[in-house]
């Protein structure tokens, strides 16, 4: 009799074991060593902490860190937070101190400007620092000093990548404080730019004037919509409305996907170069619908599993995303976006891979 249970307490222990396992392996086995989430953001932490310079936004209006190494800064300290990586939480805190000193130029009340917001917050909520969240919030409140009568930011363009810029530092104070003013300001502005400028088909045109519909300044509205999402209850007045325009773009993007995983440079023009920020900030809004229940986990995470293993082959040795579309203004001529500069190493595509990195590692 002894036997027997013993027999059966075991076959069921080797179940347990084998079907574990093989769920596991099942998960794992598109991520091959080389390309595991948390080798990728190795490799982009590194490459950011090796570099001395700060990429400066330095034009007559806005003097600042640039956005795009805030976004990179940011998503390194997320991911480091998530897997309690203290000694990469202190190297960025280090190499961005001289920014929240004011030793480095800030331009206040610019919308690429107070996007440098995010990373005091980050900060503040991995350290506890409350100079990090009093730097935090003074860049989100100042966004909504005097706003419009119709109660949006004066910080408005009605430029595509403001979805990001403005909901990541709301969505960030939110996250700090959790006072529901940062969630209701960054709703109301998100249903004014999708009234404003979504397509029919869910996707953005660059500008009124520049009818294309151009992979990363969709990839900034994709992400950005994305970040509000992480964080917007349901039962929120304007829920419905962002959902919407997030689907409908999801699905616009879905149809859109080359055969390997990747976005062009010009989302439907099937000339077009493949072009890897875009591709990163759709891969990322992809998995974070699906892990949020908004999106079909059988008709997409196929689609951004595919985008991870194509993605990560232009990531050098080195931590560096080649085909980088470079710093793009408005066009009313197709050639001027098909025959852009690519970059290797540009921060406009280290800051959504290690995002995309951060979707995929995160419960």
């Amino acid at each position: 009799m002894h036997q027997y249970f013993f027999r059966i307490s075991f076959s069921i222990l080797f179940l347990f074991i084998f079907v574990s396992c093989k769920q596991k392996k099942e998960f794992s086995h598109f991520w091959p060593s080389e390309k595991s989430p948390s080798r990728i953001a190795e490799l982009v932490s590194k490459d950011l902490l090796s570099r001395n310079d700060f990429m400066m936004y330095n034009t007559e209006q806005v003097k600042a860190l640039h956005y795009s190494e805030v976004g990179t800064a940011f998503g390194i300290l997320r991911f480091a937070g998530m897997e309690s990586d203290s000694s990469t939480i202190h190297e960025i805190q280090k190499r961005y101190q001289p920014v929240f000193d004011g030793e480095v130029p800030n331009t206040v009340n610019h919308v690429d400007a107070n996007v440098v917001g995010v990373l005091p917050l980050e900060l503040y909520l991995q350290t506890g620092r409350e100079d990090y969240l009093s730097n935090g919030i003074t860049l989100a409140d100042s966004q909504w000093v005097d706003p419009l009568p119709d109660g949006l930011t004066k910080q408005t363009r009605f430029w595509i990548d403001d979805i990001w810029m403005i909901g990541a530092l709301q969505i960030q104070a939110y996250r700090a404080t959790g006072e529901m003013i940062y969630l209701d300001r960054i709703a109301k502005e998100t249903v004014a730019y999708l009234d404003s400028l979504q397509q029919p088909n869910g996707l953005f045109f660059h500008g009124p004037n520049a009818q294309f519909f151009w992979g990363r300044g969709n990839g900034w509205v994709a992400a950005g919509l994305a970040e509000i999402l992480l964080e917007l209850p349901e039962d929120h007045p304007d829920y419905p409305r962002i959902v919407e325009g997030y689907t409908t773009m999801m699905n616009s993007l879905l149809e859109s996907q080359a055969e390997d995983g990747m976005w062009r440079q010009l989302i439907n023009e099937p000339t077009a170069w493949k072009e890897t920020s875009s591709t990163a900030m759709f891969g990322y809004a992809f998995v974070v619908g699906v892990k949020k229940g908004i999106l079909s986990k059988e008709k997409f995470e196929p689609a951004y599993q595919k985008t991870w293993l194509s993605l990560t082959d232009y990531l050098n040795e080195e931590g560096k995303l080649s085909e980088v579309c470079t710093g793009t203004g408005q066009s009313t001529d197709i050639n001027y976006y098909l025959d852009r500069p690519r970059i290797t190493g540009d921060f406009h595509g280290q800051a959504p891979l290690i995002w995309f990195a951060w979707a995929l590692a995160s419960n």
